[in-house]
């Protein structure tokens, strides 16, 4: 259920290595997201944008897990273009393959902000309107984690910039609830729904109220007034 809290039940994502990986993904995060990366664990899409090391492939074992063992998602949420190509060209199924959860590659590549690896995967004919099981999207992911450019080229793609998930949750909800200010005017430039509201009942402008997201408000107003001021 989507709910509204402060930014001090914001919380980091863990920042575990190992042997068996580079920098992981959650660190990526915070480097390259083109917003405040702040992810709640507790709130509404923890369980779609955080990978455990396991899931990885950066699990501590006995045997360092090699490349080789890692599967395509693995490797395409640690942006590894050349392996996620090298398993492609083995077994080109792999490009539309859903997890127990019903993620692709792609959407592992968006939820960790993996731009050259969605490019890619993109170019190979993946396709970017796949919904998870719990009615995720790349867009969605995209838009949680802050990555505009991602935002942006799956927007040029034709996926549904109003798909919601299982709470009512959509791309501009969770661009708002991550006060990610890039991400919000590129979906609303495109034509974002500003009127749907979480199964919890927040719209984009009331939780980005509640929240306390000021520049995401003004964004939001500024767009409502544009909207009223363009010619019928």
């Amino acid at each position: 259920m989507m709910e509204a809290r402060g930014d001090d039940e914001f919380a980091d994502r863990p920042n575990t290595q190992s042997s068996s990986a580079k920098t992981c993904p959650s660190e990526k995060n915070n480097e390259r997201s083109n917003d405040n990366t702040d992810v709640d664990e507790d709130g509404l899409f923890t369980h779609s944008t955080t990978l455990t090391n396991k899931q990885r492939g950066n699990e501590v074992t006995v045997r360092p897990a090699t490349l080789d063992s890692l599967s395509i998602h693995q490797l395409a949420a640690q942006g590894d273009v050349s392996q996620v190509a090298a398993h492609l060209s083995k077994d080109n199924s792999l490009l539309s393959k859903q997890d127990e959860r019903g993620f692709t590659p792609l959407m592992w590549a968006a939820a960790f902000g993996e731009k050259a690896v969605v490019d890619f995967l993109l170019e190979k004919g993946a396709d970017p309107k796949t919904i998870a099981r719990e009615r995720e999207s790349a867009l969605t992911l995209a838009s949680s984690g802050g990555y505009v450019d991602i935002v942006e080229s799956l927007l040029r793609h034709g996926v549904d910039i109003n798909t919601y998930d299982w709470n009512g949750g959509t791309p501009l909800l969770y661009a708002v609830r991550g006060n990610h200010i890039k991400c919000v005017e590129a979906l609303l430039a495109k034509g974002a729904d500003m009127t749907i509201e979480s199964d919890s009942g927040y719209s984009p402008m009331a939780l980005a109220v509640a929240l306390g997201h000021k520049k995401i408000q003004k964004v939001l107003e500024d767009h409502i007034l544009k909207l009223y001021k363009s010619p019928t």
